[in-house]
Parts: structure tokens; sequence; C-alpha cells
């Protein structure tokens, strides 16, 4: 019998030293990353970008790669040390009384923080919301700088593959779907880290 995972956990795919996270951008800018194996022009360095460790939640997000501007799914490796950094300076996007003592705590957090975290809940292979939470990693300011220039130690276009495990599921063939996602562990947290977000 599966026990149900923690409100808010974080699960990725991740090694002793790189965690996965995902992406999805329009061919230009996905191009031009796979090719120089980090992001570049047309990739705008000023604006947030938002990274997720979990597979099913950005296949949500951009419907199978068929969504217009998200047409091109990366996999974005990075360093543990790295996505542990944006986790400890984040800032939840929103007010949550369990984690800051009081309004203006959080508000001068978020003042100063340059990452944002959204606990979305998780979807199923068929984008239906579950009980449980998935992490949003929103890098804005300092932290798009760090993890363009410090943190990605690879991206792969794994357009075809998103493509394919939804074809799986427009077809009812969920096992063979599920065979195919990437395998996501609960990532290990210091309890500091799991205090600044909110995990639990």
């Amino acid at each position: 019998m599966s026990v149900a995972p923690p409100l808010r956990q974080v699960r990725a795919d991740y090694d002793t030293a790189t965690v996965v996270v995902y992406q999805a951008y329009p061919v230009e800018i996905a191009e031009a990353a796979v090719a120089a194996g980090t992001f570049v022009e047309p990739f705008k360095r000023d604006r947030m970008t938002w990274i997720k460790p979990s597979f099913l939640w950005m296949m949500y997000r951009c419907g199978w790669a068929t969504k217009p501007g998200q047409e091109r799914v990366l996999a974005v490796t990075i360093t543990r040390s790295g996505f542990e950094w944006a986790l400890w300076q984040s800032c939840l996007s929103h007010y949550v009384p369990e984690v800051y003592s009081n309004r203006q705590m959080w508000m001068d957090r978020l003042r100063v923080s340059p990452v944002r975290i959204q606990w979305d809940p998780e979807r199923d292979l068929h984008h239906r919301p579950l009980a449980h939470r998935s992490l949003q990693v929103g890098l804005g300011g300092p932290a798009v700088g760090l993890y363009v220039d410090r943190w990605i130690t690879g991206i792969r276009d794994i357009t075809d593959e998103a493509r394919r495990i939804g074809r799986l599921v427009s077809d009812g063939r969920l096992d063979a779907a599920t065979r195919a996602l990437p395998v996501e562990r609960p990532y290990p947290l210091t309890p500091e880290i799991a205090r600044v977000i909110g995990a639990g």
C-alpha cells in the first residue's frame, strides 16, 4: 500500500552532485540554449525564470509540449549546491503564517530575496490536481546569472520524449506512460532549508 507524500515535499531526479529541473520555451530560445549548453540570447536575463523539478507538473504547464511558446521542453541539469542556494535564499510568493511570524517579516524577506517559491498542486498523467504540492522555483535578479553562468552542467531537449508520453496517455496506455516517466525521489533537505521553503 503506497503512502501519500507530505503536502509540500521536493521530489526530483537527482544524483550525488546534480539535480534535473524542467523548463519549456519557444523554439528559438530552446535551440540556442541546447547549442550553447546554457541560456543565451534570445533568453532574457532580466526576467524571472521558473524552474520545476517535477516532470509531470511541467507537462501540465506546457500541455505535453503543445502550448504556444512552450513547444520545446528542456531538461536542465544543475548543481545541487546551486539548487540548494536558491532554496536557502528564497521567499514564498505569498504569506504563510506557519512559515513567517508575521506579515511584515514576509514582506521584508520578499523585498530582498532573489528567489520565489510556489507550491502548486502536483498533477497526474491526465493533468488532474493531486492532494500534494509540487515545487516551482522562480529565479530573479542575481539568481538568474548564477543559474546561467555557474549552476547549469547540461541541457537536453526532451520534447520528443514528452510528446511520446503524451501520446501514450491519449491512447490509454497509462502503464507504459508511467514506466516512461523520469524517476523522481524525495530530495534531501536540511531542516533549515525545509523551514525556509515551508516543506512538510
